[in-house]
């Protein structure tokens, strides 16, 4: 079973990195990081803020598009095709299909993100110019063209040479050329001055890369799930609906459920049912400090759902359902974190990946159940 699995990830992986829209998407995506750096410099104040907003936001549109196109190419075209017919006829369940299928556009997406992470990470390095006084970074400029040539370069010549396909070899040959493009460009300042290279590290954003990757794992195993069913246009719209929405999830459901407890909690006052307690917090910054923030909050003596009626009680059951069922892409943002210099817990990454990987599991589940009564001949 083993071998079959790792048959068919191979197979899914090579297949969707060989497809001409990723690296369509890819440049798009590239052209709008690098123009994203001249114009932050508009914001007057929040440049470098706006850059990685910017930057973090292409990133993520990117692979839900991304996501959605892969996903429908390597399982619902094959559906569509009877291509797929031929693996399930073999002593290959359809479950075990499935799952190869998931984590090989899941791997393709992992390399199509650290793609453009890298793209940003060079963008990021050189900083905005805020002025025209201020230096242009050279070292930045010239290993990260010259990372861009060579890749593009290699990709053509093993293409002409010896038929290698193009799109993939353009994302094999440049991704790591971009990640030593940058380990040389964070050693130099703007002149190629020497400078300690833990200053252009950057964890933070590292930390924004892995949360991000979760995020990306969620929308893939969506896409996936939706792809054994529908076409290949309805799964783009379902996956991208679902990331946008995703990105609403607290507006939507959250904010509702918090309005309901907060009257339900004002019904306890009024009764005599409430008593004050202390609540403090606590946010630490990159730079070391820390702010400390006291206040007196009302807490109910009863519970809450005591005081509600049977149609509110329907009700914020709902919205909790619709919560839990929505996938939650605002926790997997850490951008504001970031941009407000807040330290970000690693106990809150890992909180985000069990997340993901229970939701992404649950997805593949249902996509399994969906599949197996798909009429594939």
């Amino acid at each position: 079973m083993f071998q079959q699995i790792l048959a068919i990830i191979r197979n899914t992986f090579f297949e969707s990195v060989r497809q001409p829209v990723v690296l369509v998407v890819l440049v798009a995506a590239t052209l709008l990081i690098i123009l994203s750096n001249p114009l932050s410099a508009f914001t007057m104040d929040e440049n470098q803020r706006m850059l990685i907003d910017i930057g973090l936001a292409t990133i993520f549109m990117s692979a839900a598009l991304l996501s959605g196109f892969i996903a429908t190419s390597v399982l619902g075209r094959e559906i569509s095709n009877k291509t797929a017919l031929t693996v399930i006829s073999k002593p290959v369940g359809r479950p075990l299909f499935v799952l190869g299928k998931f984590i090989g556009v899941t791997l393709a997406m992992m390399l199509a993100t650290m793609f453009l992470f890298l793209v940003f990470m060079l963008v990021e390095t050189h900083s905005v110019l805020e002025t025209v006084k201020d230096p242009i970074h050279l070292p930045v400029v010239v290993f990260g063209s010259a990372a861009f040539l060579l890749g593009w370069v290699v990709a053509a010549w093993c293409n002409y040479f010896y038929n290698m396909v193009f799109t993939s070899s353009v994302i094999f040959f440049t991704t790591p050329l971009m990640l030593l493009a940058w380990f040389l460009s964070i050693n130099f300042g703007p002149d190629f001055s020497s400078r300690p290279m833990g200053l252009g590290l950057k964890p933070d954003l590292w930390l924004a890369l892995v949360a991000m990757m979760m995020a990306i794992l969620m929308m893939c195993a969506i896409a996936v799930a939706v792809s054994t069913r529908a076409g290949q246009l309805m799964t783009i719209l379902v996956t991208v609906g679902f990331f946008l929405l995703g990105l609403l999830s607290d507006s939507i459901f959250l904010s509702r459920i918090k309005d309901m407890e907060a009257m339900w909690l004002a019904k306890a006052k009024e009764q005599g049912l409430t008593l004050q307690e202390e609540s403090i917090k606590t946010i630490n910054f990159i730079s070391g400090e820390s702010g400390e923030y006291t206040e007196m909050i009302d807490v109910s003596t009863v519970p809450l759902m005591d005081l509600a009626t049977t149609q509110e009680t329907a009700l914020y059951w709902l919205y909790v359902a619709g919560y839990d069922i929505l996938p939650n892409f605002q926790v997997m943002w850490l951008t504001d974190a970031i941009t407000q210099n807040h330290v970000i817990p690693p106990s809150y990454v890992l909180e985000a990946v069990f997340y993901a990987i229970v939701y992404s599991i649950s997805a593949i589940a249902v996509g399994v159940i969906l599949f197996q009564r798909r009429e594939v001949g």
